[in-house]
């Protein structure tokens, strides 16, 4: 394999999640592509739809000319119409033409990967027209398709991987979005610290700093005087972070310590992907 050294996490990580999704729907039955997943508004079916549909995208392969649908009620945004052209184009799709489409993807995905010699910073394209660096484009990849194989066990009662290289770029790109979270969209006062303490399977103990300015930086450093700390399990987390459930739901998984109304603020503003 040729990926440049920087991008051999996210190339394996790619390849675990992928290669995954591909067992867990091989020996579906044509019923259980229609099911429910945690992703909003979309079927078993429809995150295969998805995955094909950006893979062909990170191969350079045009995007379908296609009309969506106007009672899409989880289409609510420019990002979310973009991701759902690739999926509603495939709503009709039979069972055996969607693992085949995705078997015949992953073929000439892993032919790119392994001839793949362009420098992590090479700008490739990214949705809604623009242009991203090659290594963020392989990080968001790896995680989404780690996020997409989290739904599918979920929806198909297999749990698993809860620990496996796409889960630890997981817990990177959610980090990445917390000071976010806790300083802006929480309002947590300047010139203090919240902690985020997780356990299980992946495991961190994060302090967001909010600085005089109210900016907000991420560091895995202590905090001996936190206005607010939350203790909760790995898989409470991600889950909250991408959307998947409301705080409500895991209640119980969720320790606080400290401000009670900032602490619901946060986890109100908890959630940076769907």
């Amino acid at each position: 394999m040729t990926v440049h050294p920087s991008l051999q996490t996210y190339a394996d990580a790619w390849s675990e999640s992928i290669e995954a999704i591909a067992e867990l729907v091989q020996p579906l039955a044509t019923e259980e592509w229609n099911w429910r997943t945690p992703c909003p508004g979309w079927s078993v079916r429809d995150i295969i739809s998805h995955v094909i549909g950006m893979e062909c995208e990170m191969l350079g392969d045009p995007r379908p000319i296609h009309t969506l649908p106007r009672d899409l009620y989880h289409v609510q945004s420019d990002i979310s119409r973009y991701m759902e052209m690739q999926v509603d184009v495939r709503r009709h799709h039979t069972a055996p033409e969607i693992t085949s489409e995705l078997e015949y993807t992953i073929i000439r995905r892993n032919r790119q990967l392994r001839n793949e010699n362009r420098s992590p910073d090479t700008m490739v394209r990214a949705p809604l027209g623009t242009e991203q660096t090659l290594e963020t484009a392989m990080r968001l990849r790896a995680f989404d398709l780690w996020v997409h194989e989290q739904d599918l066990r979920t929806t198909l009662g297999k749990p698993g991987s809860l620990d496996s290289g796409g889960a630890f770029v997981a817990r990177d790109v959610l980090l990445a979005a917390l000071p976010k979270v806790v300083a802006k969209d929480a309002g947590t006062p300047p010139n203090s610290a919240v902690v985020v303490d997780v356990h299980g399977p992946v495991e961190f103990m994060r302090t967001v700093r909010v600085d005089a300015e109210g900016r907000g930086t991420v560091d895995g450093a202590p905090s001996l005087g936190p206005v607010v700390t939350l203790v909760l399990d790995w898989e409470a987390y991600f889950k909250l972070a991408c959307g998947r459930v409301r705080p409500a739901a895991v209640a119980e998984r969720i320790k606080v310590d400290g401000d009670q109304d900032l602490a619901e603020a946060i986890l109100r503003e908890f959630a940076v992907t769907s």
